[in-house]
């Protein structure tokens, strides 16, 4: 990359910050006690002398040293010793701190003071409050003894179908307390969507809400909530939060107040486990299929998380986090995990351009009309909280440029030191206009990564400059690299994004995945023993980070990420409808269209009411983000021999790539279906 190239330094970090970064203390106490390098090898530790790469290269060259620093830096706490860090460094396979037992909820709570706030929450029911770590634990311990007392246990399933509230939160401790095993979907998920993840995990517990409020709306879930139950057979029993209406009930099930009184008073206890045994079950888009049930286990989780949310995030004892979210994003996860660091966090559930009860009009009863759309509210919270870590969508930030929002005008933000960025790339457009409205002091970090390791491969880090458009760096104790087909390695250049040495939160296996099949084919057939992640990715010659999108089909709208398959078969239930083929296309402004291409039964056309059945089967099926923002008529679905629909291929056609570079005509059953998306391209509509 020539100099001219090079994109312009929104920010750097002064001396102070550097200085009291939690990075350059660890990267002292690495210094010291493992000998690694991270100064400059002068044997200064001088703030000023950190050379993060070199930190990085020692944490994915000495794979083991790294993470047992993090294990004794942290204090993690075992009940059994480990017998070594890695027993087995093949991927996958990779077996991780053999013979050690600890408990991932014990550390959120060890040594806290009762009368410190750890949650901050707020919702569009509900205006700002706040849970102290007392309240915390006596909550949590009080779920912990009611799902004891309903026969849950080590290794059994919880499900939750709940919104993103301290409850909510309350009850994925007290689920780890036990050793049992946690997994949530957003209440704004359809009936399909959850019932295709929950049916994999066959859990023992339901967890659900009565309803929630969205941009001023009320939705009563109790029909869906009864729908899961009946396609739920192990479902023992099903706990019923009365969050919309106070009060509201529904047979069968236990009322939620009823359920925690059950164990008021108990004492929080910690289960010890397996380094390996499963924590929470998150899910995959669904591209192919159903979605990938995949598990995550307490000790691997404990580390990554410790790592990433005190050196990368660098979260302190002052700081208030928020991360926009749902329960149905792996977001959620790494935001209730930023209590294992000394920081506190708050909670959001809504819609970001709606106001909080503090903020709305005291006419909120339900024949009210709702308040027009305000994309400025979730600033608002952010001030009223005094958050000082802002997290939220890379489409979020983009809404707020497009529409003239100005974050400080008329509020005080002066807390906040910190905007995180993730769920897609976020444009250079946007990273202008962060600094355009905050000014230079403020850190604007991107990160990407995923589910599939419930963390980022590339991410922030506080001591390093910010670039216009580009993520700062390769997150430590991850060998992240760009690799062409042939599995060479790309500086300057666009490749695959691979990660080539094992690390503790990848997937411990797929559930039901019962060969390890399965797992191979997602993340390891392309480069056999080399994580393939499934994104396209330019590292640059400075150590920065390019994400263009993914290199799969996913389609990602505001965190919540849909396979291909699961909106197929929404559009494909209607009878109209004969095939389909849908893509998500990058626009210039750092936005993206989702475009749905149907083949229709004859005598069918778009001219009715059928664009929106289309759109209310996916809104109801899928989730309301991914209602296409077009709908076409096509003559065939472009399909290889094999039959697989060309989804990659397409969407690259019509990002202006020629069609000759993203397809073999040969190895397709109907090369002339492609030619429709060429002309599209080239008539630019």
């Amino acid at each position: 990359m020539t100099e001219s190239s090079v994109p312009r330094v929104l920010w750097e970090p002064d001396e102070a910050r550097i200085e009291s970064s939690n990075i350059v203390a660890f990267a002292r106490w690495a210094a010291r006690n493992r000998g690694v390098e991270a100064f400059g090898g002068s044997g200064s530790t001088a703030a000023a002398d950190f050379d993060y790469d070199a930190l990085w290269r020692w944490s994915v060259t000495d794979v083991d040293g790294f993470w047992a620093s993090i294990w004794e830096y942290y204090g993690v706490r075992a009940r059994t010793p480990y017998e070594q860090v890695l027993a087995d460094r093949s991927m996958p396979g990779a077996q991780w701190f053999p013979g050690a037992t600890l408990n991932y909820a014990e550390h959120v709570f060890e040594g806290r003071d009762a009368d410190e706030v750890a949650i901050r929450h707020a919702t569009e029911l509900r205006e700002l409050g706040a849970w102290t770590w007392g309240d915390l634990r006596e909550r949590t311990a009080a779920i912990a003894a009611g799902l004891r007392e309903l026969g849950v246990g080590e290794g059994d399933r919880v499900a939750a179908y709940l919104p993103n509230l301290p409850e909510t939160a309350a009850a994925f401790y007290a689920v780890a307390s036990l050793g049992a095993i946690w997994s949530s979907c957003s209440p704004d998920f359809g009936v399909r969507s959850v019932i295709d993840r929950f049916a994999q995990i066959e859990p023992k517990v339901l967890l659900a809400v009565d309803g929630y409020r969205y941009a001023g709306k009320d939705f009563d879930r109790r029909p869906v909530v009864e729908e899961l139950r009946a396609a739920l057979p192990t479902v023992e029993h099903t706990v019923l939060l009365d969050y919309l209406t106070p009060g509201a009930t529904l047979d069968g099930t236990l009322p939620w107040d009823e359920f925690v009184a059950s164990g008021s008073g108990a004492e929080l206890a910690f289960t010890p486990v397996p380094f390996d045994h499963p924590l929470w079950v998150l899910y995959s888009s669904g591209t192919t299929g159903l979605p990938k049930a995949i598990v995550q286990g307490h000790g691997g989780i404990l580390l990554e998380q410790l790592k990433n949310l005190n050196l990368h995030l660098d979260a302190q004892a002052h700081d208030r986090v928020l991360w926009f979210t749902t329960t149905g994003w792996m977001m959620w996860n790494f935001l209730v995990s930023v209590l294992l660091t000394k920081a506190s966090i708050v909670l959001y559930d809504g819609s970001p351009a709606h106001p909080s009860p503090s903020t709305a009009p005291d006419d909120r009863s339900p024949a009210a009309e709702p308040p027009a759309p305000d994309l400025g509210s979730l600033w608002d919270l952010a001030a009223e909280a005094g958050v000082t870590v802002f997290g939220t969508s890379a489409g979020y930030l983009s809404s707020c440029m497009k529409e003239g929002v100005h974050p400080r005008e008329g509020r005080d933000l002066s807390a906040l030191k910190a905007i995180g960025s993730t769920g897609s790339p976020l444009s250079p457009e946007a990273f202008a206009w962060v600094y355009e409205e905050f000014g230079s002091d403020l850190w604007l970090f991107s990160t990407s990564g995923g589910t599939d390791i419930c963390s980022c491969l590339v991410g922030g880090t506080p001591t390093l400059p910010v670039y216009e458009g580009e993520i700062q760096s390769r997150g430590l104790g991850m060998a992240v690299a760009a690799w062409d087909p042939e599995g060479r390695e790309l500086i300057g250049e666009v490749g695959e994004l691979v990660v080539t040495e094992p690390a503790p939160s990848m997937p411990v296996f797929l559930w039901g995945d019962t060969d390890g099949e399965r797992l191979r084919d997602s993340y390891f057939s392309v480069y056999p023993g080399i994580w393939r992640h499934g994104d396209w990715i330019e590292i640059t010659d400075r150590g920065t980070a390019i994400i263009y999108g993914r290199s799969d089909s996913t389609i990602n709208r505001g965190g919540v990420r849909m396979g291909t398959s699961e909106i197929y078969r929404a559009v494909l239930a209607l009878d109209e409808v004969v095939d389909a083929l849908v893509v998500d296309v990058p626009q210039g402004d750092g936005s993206s269209k989702i475009e749905l291409f149907t083949v229709l039964r004859e005598g069918s056309d778009l001219e009715g009411d059928l664009p929106k059945e289309i759109a209310r089967r996916i809104r109801t099926d899928c989730s309301p983000r991914h209602v296409p923002d077009r709908v076409r008529a096509i003559r065939a679905v472009p399909r290889t021999l094999s039959g697989k629909v060309l989804e990659v291929p397409v969407k690259r056609i019509l990002m202006g790539e020629s069609p000759q570079k993203v397809a073999s005509r040969d190895s397709l059953a109907n090369p002339e279906a492609l030619d429709y998306f060429s002309d599209l391209a080239d008539d630019g509509s």
